[in-house]
């Protein structure tokens, strides 16, 4: 099956070595920085910020006015809601001790990484250096401050495991001896420890 063309609306600003996979659409205002490397079938929304170097796989979808900051890595289907941010400094200034404005040269980018088939809410806040676990959720207005697991939901400021999702992104229905089955697809989960679900088929 051959891909659609890539679509690049005219207020969009795409450095020419950024590489976008066929069938990709860049909206409005949309900006995507040196050595993006942008999967196939992806949305890239009105205003999006997509920093140098990024690299994002298949399918993804980021959303209005999201910023994804330097050196995020996102998986194939990764959805990152409007207006959500994934940072990548630790320890943010805009000076140096002695007064002198910082530099790329003055600080160390760290990166948000993101599983297959995850997805950021609106307006959430990933804080850098984590890990969003395959197939998880984070609520609309969370604060991530540490790694969050497979299948994890979670939610809050800083956000918490509130719950176990399926693929579908609806919670899954406990159905004894820890184990949890979706209620969409009947596919079956175990849970190995408070941090670990693992698929049970």
């Amino acid at each position: 099956m051959s891909l659609a063309p890539v679509k690049i609306l005219e207020s969009a600003d795409v450095d020419p070595s950024a590489k976008i996979g066929g069938g990709s659409s860049i909206w409005h205002l949309a900006q995507v920085r040196d050595q993006v490397v942008l999967g196939e079938n992806c949305i890239v929304g009105r205003g999006a910020y997509i920093g140098s170097g990024v690299v994002a796989g298949n399918n993804c979808k980021i959303q209005n006015y999201a910023l994804v900051y330097e050196p995020a890595v996102l998986g194939n289907g990764v959805f990152i809601g409007p207006a959500a941010v994934l940072t990548n400094d630790e320890f943010p200034r805009a000076i140096n001790p002695d007064g002198s404005l910082k530099s790329g040269s003055d600080w160390d980018a760290v990166g948000v990484s993101i599983g297959d088939g995850a997805a950021i809410g609106a307006r959430a806040v990933c804080i850098a250096p984590v890990k969003i676990g395959t197939w998880a959720l984070v609520a609309a207005g969370a604060v991530v401050t540490k790694d969050v697991p497979d299948f994890a939901l979670v939610a809050g400021v800083p956000a918490k495991r509130i719950r176990w999702v399926g693929k579908t992104g609806k919670p899954l229905v406990a159905i004894g001896d820890n184990r949890f089955e979706c209620p969409v697809t009947g596919e079956k989960f175990k849970e190995i420890t408070s941090d670990k679900l693992v698929e049970d088929n």
